[in-house]
């Protein structure tokens, strides 16, 4: 039984581009850079010319809510303390067809616990932010974008 949260591991060179910039603040999406084609998780190889030619190239962090899950009990011990959250498939704005999965923040902290679901629609605008879960990890995460 998984008794802690799990963490990722942050210096494998096929993505600790990402977990570097996820502490910066920032979002990087991996791309292939004989075809372009970008592509999340992280791989060595592009699934569409298997080139191993990797470029990191910044995302804005706009999306789209494309779909999300409330998990609901029986939870790992390690995820039931945060309960309730919501975890979001969002679409890049930048990078249309990308989906990414993360946590819906709340507050100035970026905590993923006490998301109220009911106030999300699919296509809703949303906004990356970033919540600091270890020395070495911060996840990117959602926040609901300002109405404009």
């Amino acid at each position: 039984m998984i008794e802690e949260r799990p963490l990722p591991t942050t210096d494998e060179p096929v993505d600790a581009a990402f977990w570097r910039a996820n502490l910066e603040g920032r979002l990087l999406v991996q791309t292939c850079a004989a075809c372009g084609l970008a592509r999340h998780p992280p791989r060595a190889m592009c699934p569409d010319c298997q080139s191993m030619a990797v470029e990191w190239r910044a995302a804005s962090g706009r999306g789209r809510l494309w779909s999300w899950a409330v998990p609901a009990p029986p939870l790992l011990p390690a995820f039931a303390a945060l309960t309730p959250y919501v975890t979001a498939v969002v679409e890049l704005d930048d990078y249309p067809g990308l989906r990414l999965v993360g946590p819906m923040l709340v507050g100035k902290a970026g905590d993923m616990a006490g998301f109220d679901a009911s106030a999300l629609r699919i296509g809703q605008a949303v906004q990356v932010g970033f919540s600091r879960i270890a020395e070495d990890v911060a996840l990117p995460g959602w926040r609901l974008a300002d109405p404009q």
